[in-house]
């Protein structure tokens, strides 16, 4: 059974979906600290301008804010932020090709008023992933799930994937950094980290920029999304005993 398991992040790129359509289960990772500078709400698109960034307004209580987990993070909701967002959108793809077909759906979502910043974003993900045709994959969320906070992050996870019964984990590569893979390999659970080499598609505004919100593939590729997320997806993962990924 692949798991993956990562922290809920608003409107995300195509990795995140690429991650999404390999898992049996997706665990959102929401019950560990809110990153303040991440992508928990916040994510880029592509404009006439250039690059923007469209940021979910979150309540900020100085640095108590870092030591709050995701899934408490509250939304502001004293500012127009949905408006701005729709707008910004609107005004940067309203001629690509898939606009108007995805519309309909993005408008719902801002016409609501989620007072946490998980629930928000965790539905539009799962929201958007089956719209890209991934409807295999079961979705999770740890703070559903009473893990207890006991030895490193890495002993936590793996308490999580045997809970889910796990027998392959599949990783974004940013976490070699941290992750002990000497106690994945005592626990003879196999542990993969993604590569992200994908095709490029069409954009509105060059330069191409691989790195922006999942929504500029969504309008200018519409059904043929998929494939530009499974494309080459063989060799997208890579296996921690592989020496080319240590």
């Amino acid at each position: 059974m692949n798991v993956v398991v990562l922290q809920p992040s608003y409107i995300p790129w195509r990795g995140v979906f690429d991650q999404i359509q390999r898992a049996d289960i997706f665990v959102f990772y929401d019950d560990v600290q809110y990153d303040k500078h991440g992508f928990r709400n916040r994510n880029q698109i592509k404009t006439a301008q250039g690059k923007i960034w469209l940021t979910v307004p979150v309540r900020c209580r100085g640095n108590l804010i870092e030591q709050t987990p995701i899934h408490k993070i509250e939304i502001v909701w004293d500012k127009s932020w949905p408006q701005r967002h729709w707008t910004s959108l609107r005004q940067s793809y309203s001629k690509a090709p898939h606009f108007k077909t995805y519309a309909p759906l993005l408008e719902q979502f801002y016409a609501r008023r989620d007072r946490l910043l998980a629930d928000f974003t965790i539905d539009f993900t799962v929201t958007l992933a089956r719209e890209l045709g991934f409807t295999e994959t079961k979705f999770l969320r740890s703070s559903e799930m009473n893990l207890p906070f006991e030895g490193t992050a890495t002993d936590r996870l793996l308490t999580l994937l045997k809970r889910l019964g796990a027998t392959h984990y599949i990783s974004g590569p940013s976490a070699q950094g941290y992750v002990e893979e000497d106690k994945f390999a005592r626990a003879g659970l196999p542990l993969e980290y993604m590569k992200y080499d994908y095709v490029e598609y069409p954009q509105l505004y060059p330069p191409y920029d691989p790195f922006v919100s999942v929504l500029d593939l969504l309008f200018m590729t519409g059904p043929n999304a998929a494939s530009f997320i499974r494309q080459r997806s063989d060799a997208n993962a890579q296996s921690a005993t592989d020496p080319s990924v240590l």
